[in-house]
């Protein structure tokens, strides 16, 4: 076990990425917690979520923020190296034939910070996951 020495958070493993400090209680206080260089990013994977699913709720929901419709739609959040899309793990086999470009994980999405953010994809998966009630 690793213990955050800033937060004082335990985590299995060792310099484990996280949010320190208290949650965001916003989307917008968790961007404006972000570094400028990703901050624009947050806001254009949000404006696409938000264009695609106009009645789905904004809120942070496991420290990120969150598109939510009497149940959570889908995630996002930034990291060190890449911006991380959380549709869940049904979305992530729909999907599949297409991300092969990409890390992935069961249910989360890789967008690398060194690559044009695939904003139509992101659209897709979202409206996908609010449409067929997969959610995260």
């Amino acid at each position: 076990m690793w213990k955050c020495p800033k937060c004082g958070r335990t985590f299995k493993n060792q310099n484990q990425d996280h949010f320190c400090g208290e949650s965001p209680k916003t989307i917008d206080e968790y961007i404006a917690a972000q570094t400028e260089s990703v901050q624009p990013l947050l806001n254009q994977v949000r404006d696409t979520i938000r264009d695609v699913l106009p009645d789905a709720e904004e809120r942070i929901s496991w420290r990120m923020p969150t598109f939510w419709q009497k149940h959570n739609i889908i995630h996002f959040a930034a990291f060190k190296m890449h911006l991380g899309l959380y549709p869940g793990d049904k979305a992530m086999e729909h999907f599949a034939d297409i991300l092969t470009e990409y890390k992935t994980s069961k249910g989360a999405l890789q967008l690398p910070y060194n690559k044009p953010l695939p904003l139509e994809l992101v659209a897709e998966i979202a409206k996908w996951c609010y449409e067929t009630g997969n959610h995260h």
